[in-house]
Protein backbone atom coordinates (compact mmCIF):
# COMPACT_ATOMS: atom_id res chain seq x y z
CA UNK A 1 0.00 0.00 0.00
CA UNK A 2 1.21 3.85 -0.89
CA UNK A 3 1.94 5.91 2.28
CA UNK A 4 -0.52 8.02 3.42
CA UNK A 5 -0.24 11.75 2.20
CA UNK A 6 -0.49 13.81 5.34
CA UNK A 7 -0.75 17.29 5.07
CA UNK A 8 0.07 19.61 8.46
CA UNK A 9 -2.39 22.62 8.70
CA UNK A 10 -1.49 24.79 11.40
CA UNK A 11 1.56 24.90 14.40
CA UNK A 12 -0.02 27.24 16.86
CA UNK A 13 0.21 24.55 20.28
CA UNK A 14 3.41 22.29 20.74
CA UNK A 15 1.33 19.08 20.31
CA UNK A 16 1.39 19.06 16.90
CA UNK A 17 5.05 18.59 16.93
CA UNK A 18 4.76 15.36 18.53
CA UNK A 19 2.29 14.73 15.51
CA UNK A 20 4.72 15.62 13.03
CA UNK A 21 7.95 14.05 14.04
CA UNK A 22 5.81 10.41 14.11
CA UNK A 23 4.71 11.08 10.77
CA UNK A 24 8.44 12.00 9.29
CA UNK A 25 9.67 8.80 10.90
CA UNK A 26 6.31 6.39 10.29
CA UNK A 27 6.96 4.40 7.14
CA UNK A 28 3.00 4.30 6.42
CA UNK A 29 3.34 8.12 6.16
CA UNK A 30 4.81 10.64 3.42
CA UNK A 31 3.84 13.96 4.77
CA UNK A 32 3.10 16.21 2.09
CA UNK A 33 3.60 19.46 3.10
CA UNK A 34 3.08 22.14 5.74
CA UNK A 35 0.68 25.40 5.70
CA UNK A 36 0.38 28.29 8.64
CA UNK A 37 -1.46 30.83 8.26
CA UNK A 38 0.89 33.44 9.59
CA UNK A 39 4.24 32.14 10.62
CA UNK A 40 5.52 34.90 12.68
CA UNK A 41 2.73 34.26 15.35
CA UNK A 42 3.19 30.28 15.00
CA UNK A 43 5.98 28.23 16.98
CA UNK A 44 7.93 27.72 13.85
CA UNK A 45 10.13 30.15 14.56
CA UNK A 46 13.54 28.57 15.73
CA UNK A 47 12.17 25.06 14.02
CA UNK A 48 13.88 23.86 11.60
CA UNK A 49 10.15 23.34 9.94
CA UNK A 50 9.44 25.97 6.73
CA UNK A 51 5.84 25.90 5.40
CA UNK A 52 5.88 24.36 2.06
CA UNK A 53 2.17 25.65 0.96
CA UNK A 54 1.45 29.40 0.86
CA UNK A 55 -2.42 28.61 1.08
CA UNK A 56 -4.13 26.08 2.52
CA UNK A 57 -6.36 25.11 -0.72
CA UNK A 58 -2.89 24.07 -1.76
CA UNK A 59 -1.64 22.47 0.85
CA UNK A 60 -5.46 20.23 0.80
CA UNK A 61 -4.31 19.21 -2.90
CA UNK A 62 -0.98 17.92 -1.70
CA UNK A 63 -2.54 15.18 0.71
CA UNK A 64 -5.37 12.46 1.69
CA UNK A 65 -5.22 13.47 5.32
CA UNK A 66 -4.73 16.68 7.03
CA UNK A 67 -3.06 17.13 10.53
CA UNK A 68 -4.39 20.09 11.98
CA UNK A 69 -2.57 22.10 14.79
CA UNK A 70 -4.05 25.61 14.65
CA UNK A 71 -5.52 28.03 17.67
CA UNK A 72 -8.28 26.57 19.14
CA UNK A 73 -10.80 29.04 17.74
CA UNK A 74 -9.76 27.76 14.35
CA UNK A 75 -9.86 24.18 14.39
CA UNK A 76 -13.65 24.03 13.58
CA UNK A 77 -13.56 25.66 10.22
CA UNK A 78 -10.11 24.66 9.30
CA UNK A 79 -11.33 20.59 9.93
CA UNK A 80 -14.68 21.52 8.02
CA UNK A 81 -12.32 22.90 5.00
CA UNK A 82 -10.62 19.47 4.86
CA UNK A 83 -13.49 17.16 4.95
CA UNK A 84 -15.12 18.96 2.39
CA UNK A 85 -12.51 18.40 0.05
CA UNK A 86 -12.68 14.99 0.75
CA UNK A 87 -10.03 14.34 3.38
CA UNK A 88 -9.55 12.64 6.49
CA UNK A 89 -8.49 14.24 9.67
CA UNK A 90 -6.22 14.19 12.64
CA UNK A 91 -6.27 17.05 15.32
CA UNK A 92 -4.81 18.07 18.67
CA UNK A 93 -7.42 18.07 21.34
CA UNK A 94 -9.81 19.77 21.48
CA UNK A 95 -11.55 19.36 17.43
CA UNK A 96 -13.39 22.62 17.89
CA UNK A 97 -15.27 25.13 20.02
CA UNK A 98 -18.80 24.95 19.79
CA UNK A 99 -21.20 22.72 19.30
CA UNK A 100 -22.62 24.19 15.84
CA UNK A 101 -19.38 23.15 14.27
CA UNK A 102 -19.48 19.84 15.70
CA UNK A 103 -22.78 18.86 14.27
CA UNK A 104 -21.83 20.06 11.01
CA UNK A 105 -18.19 18.21 11.38
CA UNK A 106 -20.04 14.93 12.16
CA UNK A 107 -22.21 14.97 8.75
CA UNK A 108 -19.63 16.00 6.57
CA UNK A 109 -17.58 12.63 7.65
CA UNK A 110 -20.81 10.65 7.51
CA UNK A 111 -21.72 11.69 4.17
CA UNK A 112 -18.33 11.33 2.48
CA UNK A 113 -17.40 8.53 4.31
CA UNK A 114 -14.17 9.92 6.19
CA UNK A 115 -12.14 9.42 9.16
CA UNK A 116 -11.56 11.88 11.78
CA UNK A 117 -8.34 10.67 14.76
CA UNK A 118 -7.54 13.03 18.08
CA UNK A 119 -4.18 13.08 19.61
CA UNK A 120 -5.81 11.70 22.99
CA UNK A 121 -2.42 10.27 24.08
CA UNK A 122 -3.54 9.19 27.96
CA UNK A 123 -4.52 5.88 26.36
CA UNK A 124 -0.55 5.05 25.58
CA UNK A 125 0.40 5.83 28.64
CA UNK A 126 1.96 3.03 30.68
CA UNK A 127 0.27 3.56 34.18
CA UNK A 128 -3.14 4.30 32.61
CA UNK A 129 -2.89 0.65 30.28
CA UNK A 130 -2.05 -1.00 33.67
CA UNK A 131 -5.10 0.75 35.56
CA UNK A 132 -7.24 -0.24 33.41
CA UNK A 133 -6.05 -4.05 32.99
CA UNK A 134 -6.23 -3.69 37.10
CA UNK A 135 -9.99 -2.81 36.67
CA UNK A 136 -10.89 -5.53 34.30
CA UNK A 137 -9.06 -8.21 36.39
CA UNK A 138 -12.22 -7.48 39.22
CA UNK A 139 -9.99 -6.99 42.00
CA UNK A 140 -11.25 -3.78 43.14
CA UNK A 141 -14.59 -5.15 42.52
CA UNK A 142 -17.20 -2.23 40.64
CA UNK A 143 -16.21 0.61 40.19
CA UNK A 144 -18.36 3.42 42.39
CA UNK A 145 -15.70 6.50 42.31
CA UNK A 146 -13.26 7.85 40.05
CA UNK A 147 -11.66 11.33 41.33
CA UNK A 148 -8.65 12.47 39.18
CA UNK A 149 -6.90 16.21 39.48
CA UNK A 150 -5.22 17.12 35.91
CA UNK A 151 -4.23 20.68 37.30
CA UNK A 152 -1.97 22.58 34.56
CA UNK A 153 0.21 25.45 34.78
CA UNK A 154 -1.02 28.62 33.52
CA UNK A 155 2.52 29.92 32.18
CA UNK A 156 1.12 33.32 31.37
CA UNK A 157 3.46 34.95 29.19
CA UNK A 158 4.74 31.60 28.05
CA UNK A 159 1.94 29.92 26.64
CA UNK A 160 0.84 31.25 23.17
CA UNK A 161 -1.13 35.13 23.09
CA UNK A 162 -3.81 33.71 21.45
CA UNK A 163 -4.31 31.26 24.48
CA UNK A 164 -6.19 34.35 26.31
CA UNK A 165 -7.84 36.18 23.48
CA UNK A 166 -11.66 35.68 23.96
CA UNK A 167 -12.79 33.44 21.37
CA UNK A 168 -10.01 31.42 20.65
CA UNK A 169 -9.60 28.96 23.48
CA UNK A 170 -12.81 27.49 23.64
CA UNK A 171 -13.47 26.70 27.73
CA UNK A 172 -10.89 24.63 29.85
CA UNK A 173 -13.35 21.83 29.98
CA UNK A 174 -13.50 21.79 26.42
CA UNK A 175 -9.74 21.70 26.61
CA UNK A 176 -8.35 19.71 29.36
CA UNK A 177 -11.69 17.42 30.16
CA UNK A 178 -11.97 16.00 26.99
CA UNK A 179 -8.78 13.44 27.47
CA UNK A 180 -11.01 12.39 30.73
CA UNK A 181 -14.11 11.81 28.99
CA UNK A 182 -11.89 9.59 26.08
CA UNK A 183 -9.73 7.16 28.69
CA UNK A 184 -11.99 7.13 31.75
CA UNK A 185 -14.80 5.10 30.51
CA UNK A 186 -11.85 2.93 28.16
CA UNK A 187 -10.19 2.63 31.96
CA UNK A 188 -13.58 1.29 33.94
CA UNK A 189 -15.68 0.09 30.91
CA UNK A 190 -18.65 2.27 31.55
CA UNK A 191 -20.23 5.44 30.18
CA UNK A 192 -20.52 9.11 31.05
CA UNK A 193 -24.20 9.46 31.48
CA UNK A 194 -25.13 12.29 32.78
CA UNK A 195 -23.93 15.71 34.26
CA UNK A 196 -24.16 16.42 37.75
CA UNK A 197 -22.76 19.65 37.85
CA UNK A 198 -19.66 21.82 36.30
CA UNK A 199 -18.41 25.10 37.31
CA UNK A 200 -15.33 27.58 35.99
CA UNK A 201 -14.13 30.72 36.80
CA UNK A 202 -11.15 33.10 36.69
CA UNK A 203 -9.40 33.04 39.54
CA UNK A 204 -5.20 32.87 38.59
CA UNK A 205 -5.59 34.78 35.25
CA UNK A 206 -6.35 38.02 36.52
CA UNK A 207 -4.69 39.91 33.70
CA UNK A 208 -7.80 38.19 30.95
CA UNK A 209 -10.83 38.11 33.15
CA UNK A 210 -13.24 36.28 30.62
CA UNK A 211 -10.40 33.51 30.88
CA UNK A 212 -11.93 31.25 33.25
CA UNK A 213 -8.91 29.56 34.44
CA UNK A 214 -10.54 27.24 36.97
CA UNK A 215 -12.60 23.96 36.12
CA UNK A 216 -14.05 21.08 38.26
CA UNK A 217 -17.06 18.83 37.44
CA UNK A 218 -19.20 16.08 38.39
CA UNK A 219 -20.11 12.71 36.33
CA UNK A 220 -22.37 10.13 36.70
CA UNK A 221 -21.50 6.91 35.60
CA UNK A 222 -23.68 4.31 34.03
CA UNK A 223 -23.81 2.24 36.95
CA UNK A 224 -24.64 4.80 39.21
CA UNK A 225 -20.90 5.77 40.59
CA UNK A 226 -19.25 8.99 40.02
CA UNK A 227 -16.44 10.87 38.60
CA UNK A 228 -15.18 13.85 40.39
CA UNK A 229 -12.49 15.99 38.13
CA UNK A 230 -10.42 18.96 38.64
CA UNK A 231 -8.42 20.38 35.26
CA UNK A 232 -7.71 24.06 36.41
CA UNK A 233 -4.53 26.13 35.51
CA UNK A 234 -3.68 26.28 39.18
CA UNK A 235 -0.26 24.31 39.00
CA UNK A 236 2.74 25.61 40.23
CA UNK A 237 4.15 27.10 36.80
CA UNK A 238 8.26 25.82 36.97
CA UNK A 239 7.17 22.29 38.67
CA UNK A 240 3.52 22.10 37.60
CA UNK A 241 3.75 18.98 35.05
CA UNK A 242 6.12 17.55 37.92
CA UNK A 243 3.70 17.65 40.82
CA UNK A 244 2.28 14.53 41.92
CA UNK A 245 -1.21 15.24 41.41
CA UNK A 246 -0.69 15.96 37.59
CA UNK A 247 -3.49 13.49 36.07
CA UNK A 248 -3.41 11.54 39.27
CA UNK A 249 -6.44 8.77 38.98
CA UNK A 250 -8.31 7.51 42.24
CA UNK A 251 -10.79 4.51 41.64
CA UNK A 252 -12.63 2.77 44.47
CA UNK A 253 -14.77 -0.36 43.41
CA UNK A 254 -16.97 -1.93 45.75
CA UNK A 255 -13.80 -4.00 46.59
CA UNK A 256 -10.72 -2.18 46.77
CA UNK A 257 -8.83 1.21 45.04
CA UNK A 258 -6.31 1.62 42.69
CA UNK A 259 -4.25 4.94 41.87
CA UNK A 260 -1.79 6.05 39.89
CA UNK A 261 -0.46 9.48 37.91
CA UNK A 262 1.31 10.29 35.04
CA UNK A 263 4.87 10.05 37.35
CA UNK A 264 3.45 7.44 39.47
CA UNK A 265 6.22 4.49 39.31
CA UNK A 266 3.37 2.45 38.77
CA UNK A 267 -0.25 1.99 39.95
CA UNK A 268 -0.97 1.61 43.75
CA UNK A 269 -3.91 -1.41 44.07
CA UNK A 270 -5.26 -2.44 47.30
CA UNK A 271 -8.10 -5.07 48.18
CA UNK A 272 -10.49 -5.46 51.13
CA UNK A 273 -7.72 -8.36 51.83
CA UNK A 274 -4.99 -6.22 51.45
CA UNK A 275 -2.29 -5.74 54.51
CA UNK A 276 -1.12 -2.58 52.28
CA UNK A 277 -1.18 -1.23 48.94
CA UNK A 278 0.46 -2.74 45.82
CA UNK A 279 2.87 -1.02 43.80
CA UNK A 280 2.01 -2.72 40.20
CA UNK A 281 4.47 -1.86 37.74
CA UNK A 282 3.99 -0.07 34.45
CA UNK A 283 1.87 -1.75 32.02
CA UNK A 284 4.37 -1.44 28.38
CA UNK A 285 3.35 2.02 27.14
CA UNK A 286 2.24 2.51 23.32
CA UNK A 287 3.43 5.33 22.05
CA UNK A 288 2.24 7.49 19.25
CA UNK A 289 -0.85 4.66 19.82
CA UNK A 290 -3.44 7.77 18.91
CA UNK A 291 -1.57 7.77 15.58
CA UNK A 292 -2.15 3.89 14.44
CA UNK A 293 -5.48 4.05 15.65
CA UNK A 294 -6.13 6.55 13.51
CA UNK A 295 -4.81 4.83 10.68
CA UNK A 296 -5.79 1.75 11.24
CA UNK A 297 -9.64 3.51 10.94
CA UNK A 298 -8.37 4.95 7.77
CA UNK A 299 -7.34 1.73 6.49
CA UNK A 300 -10.79 0.20 7.40
CA UNK A 301 -9.89 -1.87 10.09
CA UNK A 302 -10.53 -0.02 13.45
CA UNK A 303 -8.16 -1.03 16.67
CA UNK A 304 -10.58 -2.77 19.14
CA UNK A 305 -11.00 -0.51 21.85
CA UNK A 306 -8.84 2.00 19.98
CA UNK A 307 -9.99 5.72 19.35
CA UNK A 308 -12.02 6.00 16.64
CA UNK A 309 -13.73 8.67 14.66
CA UNK A 310 -17.23 7.83 16.72
CA UNK A 311 -15.15 8.35 20.03
CA UNK A 312 -13.43 11.42 19.21
CA UNK A 313 -17.11 13.07 18.03
CA UNK A 314 -18.43 11.31 21.37
CA UNK A 315 -15.84 12.82 23.79
CA UNK A 316 -15.73 15.92 21.97
CA UNK A 317 -19.78 16.17 22.07
CA UNK A 318 -19.48 15.44 25.86
CA UNK A 319 -16.99 17.87 26.32
CA UNK A 320 -18.60 20.99 24.42
CA UNK A 321 -21.44 20.01 26.73
CA UNK A 322 -19.96 19.93 30.05
CA UNK A 323 -18.29 23.52 29.02
CA UNK A 324 -21.93 24.57 28.37
CA UNK A 325 -23.79 23.24 31.51
CA UNK A 326 -20.30 25.08 33.38
CA UNK A 327 -21.58 28.42 31.64
CA UNK A 328 -24.35 28.44 32.42
CA UNK A 329 -23.82 27.67 36.63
Amino acid sequence: MKPLRLGFAGFRHAHIFDLYQRALDHPDIEVSGTWENDPGASLLPGRDITPSHSSYEDLLASCEAVAVGDAYGRRGQIVLQALRAGKHVIADKPLCTSLDELKEIAVVAREKSLRIGMMLDMRDHGNLICLRDVVASGRIGEVQTVSFSAQHPLLWGIRPAWYFEPGMHGGTLNDIAIHALDFLPWVTGLTVEKTDAARTWNAKATQAPHFKDCGQFLLRLSNGGGILGDVSYLAPDKCGYAIPNYWRITIHGTGGFAETSYKAPGVSVADDNSQEPELIPPAPARPGGYLEDFLADVAGNPHADGITTCSCLHATRQALELELQAQKS
